[in-house]
């Protein structure tokens, strides 16, 4: 089997020869055009890589394009999260992530085409309704568990999940995407998983082995970050302020503390509170399809068509502003941007 990253220097075929004055002044076919791609709006942007949608011939519909600069990406980027991005979502298909299509190399520029998701983020929809009732925020937590749960049983982690990088497709439903930091999950010859030691993500969805830069397991990170997302769905905000690392990491350190507002069920705290532990009394996967809160089906929500649902009132100002910056830390300490970031490296202390 063909890889499905294309190397494309030039067109794959030969332009025909023009017969007329006209032929002769039609444009030439770009390679997202030689491949069946025809370039639409922008849909969101970065330091170096933009995704914008496209009509796809091939798919019969519209597709999203992550285009990555080379000149633009840091290397490391290129030679290893890029490379290994690809390598793993291609091996992924599962109802609740975004399905990887192909990947086309040029000199200047790869294109990962992806499946579009054309009802935005979860964090739009934060942001749109202040916060999620339960009922949507369960529907949509268990989406993702079925996603992680996917990925880690396959030996994938994620380490960068959170609001933004949930998708929403046309019937509502969770889709999880950018997998620019995820990874196989190695283990030893006696079973055991390898601790990761690049320490990355999003600070406000880090865990505390993260940010404290101790080799860590990424699939009990992974379930951090879904705490940290449960938290933002139910309360509208994020549960950790990220604007002071050093502050950051006390909170952190510390239970998490719930707002007043909105009425959250204590059930629900309860399971938001297992996954925002510490290491050792954190909540696996498996224990979460056994909370209380996640298995709660009441028969008035049986039936309930979730599209139809009318955006939640909120009673408070709206807290979740802004984009969590992605970032990447390696044992000398440089933090270089993602996808989402800016281009500035920083130095943690």
């Amino acid at each position: 089997m063909s890889s499905p990253v294309a190397s494309v220097h030039q067109p794959s075929a030969p332009v025909q020869a023009a017969s007329t004055a006209t032929d002769k002044q039609e444009k030439k076919l770009s390679v997202l055009e030689s491949h069946g791609y025809y370039l639409g709006k922008s849909i969101g942007t970065g330091s170096y890589a933009t995704v914008r949608m496209a009509h796809s011939d091939r798919h019969d519909g519209n597709v999203a394009i992550k285009i990555v600069s080379k000149f633009s990406a840091p290397a490391d980027y290129l030679k290893k999260f890029l490379p290994r991005e690809i390598e793993v979502v291609k091996g992924l298909r599962h109802p609740n992530l975004i399905r990887f299509l192909q990947a086309i190399e040029t000199t200047h520029r790869v294109y990962i085409i992806m499946e579009y998701a054309e009802n935005g983020s979860l964090l739009d929809i934060i942001r749109q309704d202040q916060y999620i009732d339960e009922t949507r925020a369960r529907k949509w937590f268990r989406q993702l568990v079925d996603a992680v749960e996917y990925c880690h049983d396959r030996g994938v982690v994620h380490r960068d999940i959170k609001c933004e990088n949930l998708l929403m497709d046309g019937k509502w439903n969770v889709k999880l995407s950018d997998f620019g930091f995820a990874r196989s999950h190695l283990r030893t010859k006696s079973g055991e998983f390898l601790l990761s030691e690049t320490y990355c993500g999003s600070y406000a969805y880090a865990s505390p082995e993260i940010l404290r830069g101790i080799p860590y397991q990424p699939h009990h990170a992974d379930v951090w970050s879904m705490g940290v997302v449960l938290f933002a769905m139910v309360f509208g905000r994020l549960p950790f302020d990220d604007s002071n690392y050093r502050e950051l990491i006390k909170q952190v350190s510390n239970k998490v503390v719930f707002p007043k507002d909105p009425k959250v069920s204590p059930m629900c705290k309860s399971l938001i509170s297992k996954t925002l532990a510490p290491l050792k009394s954190r909540i696996r996967i498996n224990g979460m399809r056994q909370d209380q809160w996640f298995m709660f089906d009441p028969d008035a929500a049986k039936n309930f068509m979730l599209e139809h649902l009318p955006p939640s009132q909120g009673i408070f100002t709206f807290k979740y502003t802004r984009k969590q910056n992605s970032f990447c830390r390696f044992f000398k300490g440089t933090v270089w941007s993602c996808l989402w970031t800016t281009a500035a490296a920083v130095e943690i202390s």
